[in-house]
């Protein structure tokens, strides 16, 4: 029996878009069906020429497609949506805003936390990814924001090459491990150093939250620069309901330094959610995690103890939580994750406008 057309359509609904997380029936990227017998030919059309991402759409067609009664083989194209398609995806992907009636584009629901340090070389970064790899293994949709403009290293530990997608002024981030990614180190090009000033990044850091389509997620983690500069002021403007994880490592002078962090943290009306002692060691001692959370009135989190696995996993561009969870660092990690999750706020109750 010849499958009906509602039949495939339904089984298409089930073919998710890998960067945007919808389905392309709903995102209208379904351009054809042709029916003929039990052969199947479907069009896509694709936001952009080139997609790097088309064989997840050849994996799921097949599968979603191929497997309706009546279905014998399938058959996949593509095309490219006309300028015209693309502004009334990204009109929809707003929530019916248009591009020029630009604002942070956050779900109201997302929590917002930023991961924070007084100095670095305290492992801020991979605590960063294996954190966002641990709230995605508990099922929360996550999204990362590379905000470390002097050391955007997160593209390297989740091993992503690919640049965003522009989509009429809109831009895509890149999706590895479930989770999304933006980070400044996208648009520059051989590991060229960022030379810029307060007001240049305030922007980039506003052009982040303005133009890149986060979707509905439930927390995004941003990653910090160390210290006390322009980047915490700005995300303290843009995204004043924010919380801020201080990570410390265990020796008297990194918790000096770190309590700075989190002053100016608890200045600009961010909320602590907590300290996370890293690298806990011989090496390095411990308690300087717990002597912090207790100087500033926050709940330690956690000590993750020091381990060269967690080096050599974001070496290879994967989280250890995700290449070894049953390792000790994993564990501490993972545990961390599933306290920060049970302590979820909320998130905003409102849009928030933007501050300049």
């Amino acid at each position: 029996m010849e499958p009906s057309r509602d039949a495939i359509l339904e089984a298409l609904s089930r073919v998710i878009d890998p960067e945007l997380r919808k389905p392309v029936t709903d995102l209208d990227m379904v351009r054809e069906i042709a029916i003929d017998g039990g052969d199947v030919a479907v069009t896509i059309a694709l936001t952009v020429a080139g997609c790097p991402l088309r064989n997840s759409f050849e994996e799921q067609v097949g599968r979603e497609v191929g497997a309706v009664e009546g279905v014998a083989s399938v058959q996949l194209a593509f095309d490219v949506m006309s300028p015209e398609e693309r502004a009334a995806l990204t009109t929809k992907l707003r929530g019916g805003a248009r591009a020029e009636e630009r604002g942070i584009q956050l779900d109201p629901s997302t929590r917002v936390i930023a991961v924070a340090s007084g100095k670095g070389g305290v492992g801020k970064s991979s605590l960063t990814v294996n954190l966002a790899a641990g709230l995605a293994t508990l099922g929360r949709e996550v999204g990362v924001l590379d905000a470390d403009v002097y050391g955007h290293s997160i593209p390297h530990m989740l091993g992503i090459q690919q640049r965003p997608v522009l989509v009429d002024r809109m831009m895509i981030p890149p999706v590895k491990f479930d989770l999304k990614l933006m980070s400044i180190g996208f648009f520059l090009d051989d590991n060229q150093p960022v030379m810029w000033r307060g007001p240049m990044l305030h922007r980039a850091l506003e052009q982040f939250l303005q133009d890149v389509h986060w979707g509905e997620l439930d927390v995004l983690l941003v990653d910090m620069p160390p210290g006390t500069g322009d980047v915490s002021i700005s995300l303290a403007q843009l995204l004043p309901r924010a919380e801020a994880i201080v990570v410390t490592t265990p020796q008297p002078l990194a918790q000096e330094v770190a309590g700075r962090a989190a002053a100016m943290a608890e200045k600009t009306g961010m909320r602590l959610a907590g300290v996370v002692e890293n690298m806990t060691s011989e090496v390095f001692g411990a308690g300087g995690g717990a002597r912090l959370a207790a100087q500033i009135g926050a709940p330690l989190l956690g000590s993750v103890p020091l381990d060269a696995r967690v080096r050599e996993a974001a070496d290879a561009g994967v989280p250890l939580v995700l290449t070894d969870p049953d390792s000790e660092p994993a564990q501490a990690i993972l545990e961390i994750a599933r306290t920060v999750d049970a302590a979820r706020s909320g998130g905003f109750t409102r849009t928030l406008p933007l501050v300049s």
